[in-house]
């Protein structure tokens, strides 16, 4: 297969700081799509993956799987975009497109594992897939979403990753109405905020800075709970659902407490260390403790369209690839708000 080289931006190990690398992609098969990057966002997990905090990572990496940019080339094949459309690729570039959960449309459960767009072996080029953080990419057009024209082309990228990983359990366990907690007020817990409320639940946020409390008003919270405390803690109106977005080690047993009957916690969070959970706090009040993780592509493409109906973007920290390890080293301290995007314009004529 043929491929060419392009610039982008990654690290050669864990410890080194993030530079200009050379990359080879594929060029576009029958099925394909090539995206011009435009702005790709900077996730958490990002940071996790050029850390090696799982200890999964294939060097040299090249993170980003919050893609925006503007079709360049297509395949012969290809009959869902033409040149010159706004194209959006998340987390997922493929998967064995056969089993139940793919035919169902939750390619983020495929049962023989899906690719992520970085970081993943790379089924058809081999070797390992490489990110956002790159001039271009090319992708299969079954995994690549429409950009509504609504919306602000820079912040729609960490819809492709915070937006989908709390509308699918927000949309899954029906928030409209309910009293919903938010736990964490960052990348993922601002959008959840906002997602919510537009689906008409009642939001109570927590968090471990009384800081955020203005802020979680602002991004429309009915209420703002100091996690520290104990009495507001025990005088909160008992919840509905609670959707835990913290990637950090936390404790999450006082929160099953606030749950009511049949109430529900939803980690969408992934800290690195395993959660311990009293299962005491669960059989008394037949509570549930579950998991989701990112979205389907259909339902990738329903929250871009969420949000441009109800006027949704997250709140972004626009840079420079120039400053992208200046970005991880805050992201670390969580020093942002809420969540750095990059111009890859910037790479074009970037020097180390």
């Amino acid at each position: 297969m043929q491929t060419k080289e392009i610039k982008a931006f990654g690290t050669q190990a864990a410890n080194k700081q993030l530079e200009r690398l050379t990359i080879n992609r594929r060029t576009v098969t029958p099925h394909d799509v090539e995206i011009e990057i435009l702005y790709c966002g900077i996730c958490h997990s990002d940071l996790h993956s050029v850390r090696n905090e799982w200890g999964n990572t294939a060097y040299p990496v090249i993170p980003g799987h919050e893609i925006v940019g503007k079709i360049t080339r297509v395949g012969g094949l290809v009959t869902k975009f033409n040149i010159g459309d706004l194209a959006a690729v998340g987390c997922i570039a493929d998967s064995c497109h056969c089993c139940d959960a793919c035919r169902e449309g939750e390619e983020q459960l495929c049962e023989n594992g899906w690719t992520c767009v970085t970081n993943s072996l790379d089924k058809i080029l081999g070797g390992i897939t490489y990110g956002g953080f790159s001039e271009n990419i090319v992708v299969d057009e079954n995994y690549v979403l429409h950009v509504p024209e609504k919306l602000d082309l820079a912040s729609v990228a960490p819809i492709l990753c915070a937006g989908i990983t709390v509308y699918s359990p927000l949309k899954r366990w029906n928030a409209a109405n309910k009293r919903v907690g938010i736990i964490g007020i960052g990348g993922l817990g601002h959008m959840a905020i906002k997602i919510a409320k537009a689906m008409g639940a009642t939001v109570a946020v927590f968090s471990t800075s009384a800081k955020k409390a203005e802020d979680a008003k602002r991004l429309g919270a009915d209420e703002f709970i100091l996690s520290g405390n104990v009495a507001q803690m025990s005088s909160t109106p008992k919840l509905d659902m609670i959707l835990d977005t913290v990637s950090g080690n936390h404790n999450v047993n006082p929160y099953l407490h606030l749950l009511k009957i049949n109430g529900l916690l939803v980690i969408v969070g992934l800290p690195v260390d395993p959660l311990a959970v009293d299962s005491s706090s669960l059989v008394n009040g037949r509570k549930s403790f579950s998991g989701s993780i990112i979205g389907g592509i259909r339902e990738t493409q329903e929250v871009l369209d969420f949000c441009a109906e109800h006027n949704i973007t997250p709140d972004i920290e626009l840079i420079n690839v120039a400053d992208i390890n200046i970005a991880f080293d805050r992201l670390q301290k969580g020093d942002v708000k809420y969540r750095f995007v990059v111009d890859m314009k910037s790479l074009r004529g970037y020097q180390n």
